[in-house]
């Protein structure tokens, strides 16, 4: 027998007459059910919160990850925020190796420790201490210990069995121990497919999962915490940054935030007040001056961005921003609060998840959420949203940051779910008018007027304070279907007042067409050519969604090269189905000049995984007409 299978036999031997902890040490132990598909394994997760009272809880974490290669690094998660109101008891790692020996100690001393924004005086007392561990070899185990006390008990950690793709759970536990005059809500969300087992005593809750195997992403499913199971916990009494709170709903829980957190931060200095309502003075209407102070706050201020976690909830003083000049979204969004409530202009202080994963807030259950402030105007029959971190998106321009998403906007009245702007199909447009030429020698010679708007001028403003080499380099890669590109000149605007990106450019590239014999073969799409086919999945395992959709105008008039004529045209082309459509048309306008027409439109919605074929092969089908050549043969 091979002494690598006697040795292999002999170590799990070893190992199954071991105590249960040392199991959990090696990859040797891991069910094949767990391995696959997996970066890393969580072994165990104990996390134990005990809610002393409403103004102090304890929170210890034990977590064994067996981390089976580079991906799998990150899993370890092996960081903890702090400020003047959580403090670090205890924090330890323990790094094995793959034969479950101890390789390493590192102490709560030994982790880094740094400020979470350097160098910025409104958050000198947030700070982070995390794990810096180079693996010599993989698979390696990492046990970690925290232990953490603080008075703020608004934050009570949820139970999440795990939080990304590829990474699978052996056994995960979650236990809250309260006093009885405090009452405890939860939500349990996506258990569907998992057994989750649940305790509740006098006093206690509990929940535990087992033997959940990875999950792999799938492009165009729903965001993975939609799907992820999860169990969200609140307290109805709370405190936070020392104000004590009882919240049951959002309706409480937004006036609470707004008088206890809010109100008082609005001490702009009379000066201040003074030159905001004269540079607003000779404006028309509110909405002309809620446009002039955004613009001065994007002039004056620059964003700081805090890590998660760090902060707090209460925005600091808009007097302390309109003297430093930054802040984070709390601050800056607070700020022009104050400002536009100086010139007598109603807004919302919002709270909301921001990302492109378009999450929402849930309805149905009041707790400390979100990632992001924002500012609501409310106008009659309709909503203006404000990013007032931005120094380049126009005013009421979202994008797919904070997009078509449930949030908490905060009223002096109370507060309610509203829903961010979704930008429809038709207004996340792309229009070209466009020329090009091919000379005898089969060079393109082209001329494109792009206009964008909604999310696909989301897409490109950026470009506007881009450097020419940079550029350059864009738009290339934009056209990286032609061969040889050269682009001849680049002249772009950002039209704000109308929130729309205007890109006129010109550019060249030889050997453009085929050339057999006397005919020549010419790829009549130059402009707007679809590169991009759905990947494909044997077994698909998620729904098909679709989160933003768009529409895409080309009309281009192409002249021919003097000494061909048209051989053979291609026929009209028409596509519609659940999904969008795609329409081309081509024309003759006379014997050496041919207009082109294209449009292309994706519809957004979700749709069950059987769809996800079809879906597929409409983007085959288009990238193949995108490819669509005409015939040209000598005169």
């Amino acid at each position: 027998m091979n002494i690598k299978y006697i040795l292999s036999f002999f170590f799990l031997l070893i190992i199954s007459n071991t105590y249960p902890q040392d199991n959990l040490l090696t990859s040797f132990t891991i069910s094949d059910n767990l391995s696959q598909n997996a970066n890393a394994v969580i072994r165990s997760n104990n996390v134990h919160v005990d809610l002393l009272s409403s103004s102090q809880m304890s929170v210890t974490i034990k977590r064994i990850v067996t981390v089976l290669n580079k991906e799998g690094d990150d899993v370890i998660n092996a960081y903890i925020h702090y400020d003047n109101n959580v403090r670090v008891k205890n924090l330890e790692v323990l790094v094995y190796n793959n034969l479950g020996a101890q390789i390493k100690k590192i102490k709560k001393n030994d982790f880094k420790d740094i400020s979470a924004v350097d160098g910025v005086s409104l958050y000198s007392d947030s700070r982070v201490k995390y794990l810096e561990y180079t693996p010599i070899n993989y698979p390696y185990t990492i046990e970690y210990t925290c232990e953490t006390l603080s008075s703020n008990t608004a934050f009570i950690q949820s139970f999440i069995p795990f939080d990304d793709y590829f990474v699978s759970v052996e056994n995960s536990s979650y236990q809250l121990n309260f006093p009885s005059e405090l009452t405890i809500r939860t939500k349990e969300k996506n258990f569907g497919g998992f057994e989750l087992i649940k305790k509740e005593t006098i006093g206690s809750i509990s929940y535990k999962v087992e033997n959940i195997p990875a999950v792999k992403p799938e492009k165009y499913a729903p965001a993975f915490f939609d799907m992820a199971p999860k169990v969200l916990v609140a307290s109805k009494q709370f405190t936070l940054e020392g104000v004590h709170s009882e919240v049951e709903n959002w309706d409480d829980f937004a006036k609470w935030m707004y008088h206890d957190l809010i109100k008082d931060t609005h001490d702009l200095s009379e000066s201040t007040i003074a030159m905001i309502q004269n540079l607003v003075k000779d404006e028309p209407d509110d909405m002309a001056k809620a446009k002039k102070v955004y613009q001065f706050v994007q002039d004056k201020v620059r964003y700081i961005s805090v890590q998660v976690g760090i902060g707090g909830w209460k925005p600091f003083n808009a007097s302390e921003v309109d003297r430093l000049g930054y802040g984070d979204c709390k601050a800056l969004t607070n700020y022009t609060m104050a400002l536009l409530q100086a010139v007598g202009i109603k807004s919302n202080y919002t709270v909301v998840y921001a990302g492109k994963s378009q999450r929402n807030f849930e309805t149905d259950f009041a707790a400390m959420m979100g990632n992001h402030a924002i500012l609501n105007i409310p106008v009659e029959g309709d909503d203006i949203w404000l990013e007032c971190t931005s120094q380049k998106l126009p005013f009421g321009f979202i994008g797919d940051f904070t997009d078509d998403r449930d949030v908490l906007v905060i009223t002096p009245e109370g507060g309610k779910i509203k829903h961010t702007k979704k930008y429809k199909v038709e207004d996340n447009s792309q229009s070209i008018k466009g020329y090009y030429s091919v000379s005898n020698e089969g060079t393109l010679n082209a001329d494109a007027l792009m206009n964008s708007k909604g999310i696909q001028y989301d897409d490109k403003y950026w470009l506007e304070t881009e450097p020419e080499r940079d550029l350059d380099k864009h738009y290339k890669n934009r056209w990286r279907y032609v061969n040889g590109l050269s682009i001849s000149s680049m002249d772009i605007k950002n039209n704000k007042t109308d929130s729309e990106f205007i890109e006129h450019i010109q550019f060249n590239a030889a050997n453009y067409t085929k050339k057999i014999g006397d005919r020549m073969l010419l790829t009549i799409n130059a402009l707007n050519r679809n590169t991009h086919v759905p990947d494909r999945y044997r077994n698909r395992k998620f729904p098909l969604k679709i989160k933003r959709g768009f529409k895409d105008v080309d009309e281009y008039e192409i002249e021919l090269p003097s000494e061909y004529k048209v051989e053979s045209l291609p026929k009209n082309a028409t596509i519609e189905n659940k999904f969008g459509s795609y329409n081309t048309e081509i024309r003759v306008k006379d014997e050496n000049t041919l207009v082109y027409k294209r449009e292309f439109i994706i519809n957004d919605g979700e749709f069950p995984k059987e769809d996800y074929s079809s879906f597929r092969s409409f983007y085959k089908e288009v990238t193949k007409l995108d490819n669509t050549k005409i015939a040209l043969i000598k005169k």
